[in-house]
């Protein structure tokens, strides 16, 4: 079984992606704003990747507290595994408009 996430793990671009979506950018066109939406959620998962890999060399090197350390392990390995998935849905969504007959 496992825990439940917590809101500090889940990158803020990707726990308020939903509700950007929704709303669309009120100057920009939808296409624009969805763009921006995945530039500004893979910035976020790059940092939190880059967190990660700070605090496992700080932990190695001797000067991280070993909760921080797996707190931001865990917060990048959340980011990645969301990632994948998204990166799979749009491959199936991809693959079902090319499916359809014309």
């Amino acid at each position: 079984m496992t825990a439940p996430v917590t809101s500090s793990l889940v990158p803020t671009g990707l726990a308020q992606a939903p509700a950007r979506a929704a709303r669309g950018g009120a100057d920009e066109p939808p296409a624009r704003a969805f763009g921006a939406l995945l530039e500004q959620v893979m910035a976020e998962a790059v940092a939190a990747g880059r967190q990660g890999e700070s605090a496992a060399t700080q932990a190695v090197a001797g000067h991280a507290n070993l909760q921080e350390v797996v707190e931001a392990v865990n917060a990048a390995e959340l980011t990645l595994q969301t990632v994948v998935a998204v990166r799979d849905r749009m491959i199936t969504a991809y693959q079902d408009i090319i499916r359809m007959p014309i």
